[in-house]
């Protein structure tokens, strides 16, 4: 048994190199928040199966992420696609705070380093 790799492998790394090289880096971006987002909502306890899956410590720490990714590339993906992620962010924060028992102080909570308080 060998450890070299069949040959087509590395052309498909390759072509993956290429696939990616061809996306812009708004929709990279982008692409990254949406995949918080949704994690942040289901830990919240926005999904369908709403309470089993809740876990505040996690949704803290993917709602920070998020607020960060969010305010450091605000002024490069442009303020349409800024506008909508601020706003998906604002509503996971807004929902933690509804779905979190011990409240936090003003400018503590998830994110709220980056973006300020929210209210």
């Amino acid at each position: 048994m060998t450890s070299q790799q069949p040959a087509s492998q590395p052309n498909e790394v390759l072509d993956e190199a290429r696939d990616i090289a061809e996306v812009q880096a708004v929709e990279i971006i982008n692409t990254a928040a949406v995949h918080l987002m949704s994690a942040a909502a289901v830990k919240c306890g926005l999904a369908s199966e709403g309470e089993d899956l809740k876990d505040l410590d996690e949704a803290r720490k993917l709602i920070t992420a998020l607020a960060g990714l969010v305010t450091a590339s605000a002024s490069d993906i442009g303020n349409q696609h800024a506008r909508s992620l601020r706003d998906g962010l604002r509503s996971l924060q807004l929902a933690f705070r509804e779905a979190s028992v011990i409240p936090d102080a003003p400018g503590e909570g998830p994110g709220e380093k980056f973006t300020g308080y929210v209210s």
